[in-house]
């Protein structure tokens, strides 16, 4: 029960990780697809679903993680400004994959900084 505790925070880090590599591969797929007759661009649902878990606990440490799913999302909506029904927008993708790369790259600082701590409260105790 400790370790559950101990390392909620970083499994929840882990957890936003694991969304973030997934929406890359999902946006990459999208620009694949720019070309692609009918394609329907896709989305990574996470925050949402991570927001909906946090609270509706009383507390971090009672969240069960590995209930905490990405989830994506098909944009099958007929709005389209292109001829071929396809909707993804290259400009929108790309600042996508932009902001995703940041917060991947700042998730990955915060769960280094975690185990900095937690060496060092290690090396203390020694």
């Amino acid at each position: 029960m400790i370790y559950n505790k101990m390392f909620t925070q970083t499994n929840l880090l882990e957890k936003a990780m694991d969304a973030a590599w997934l929406r890359n591969e999902v946006i990459a797929g999208n620009i694949a697809n720019i070309d692609t007759p009918g394609y329907k661009k896709r989305t990574v649902e996470f925050e949402s679903i991570l927001r909906n878990a946090v609270q509706s606990k009383p507390s971090l440490h009672t969240i069960n993680t590995q209930a905490i799913v990405p989830k994506i999302t098909m944009h099958n909506d007929n709005f389209s400004i292109r001829a071929d029904e396809n909707n993804v927008d290259i400009d929108v993708e790309m600042a996508e994959i932009s902001k995703n790369y940041i917060q991947y790259d700042t998730i990955k600082s915060m769960i280094s900084s975690n185990f900095k701590r937690l060496s060092t409260v290690i090396n203390n105790i020694k």
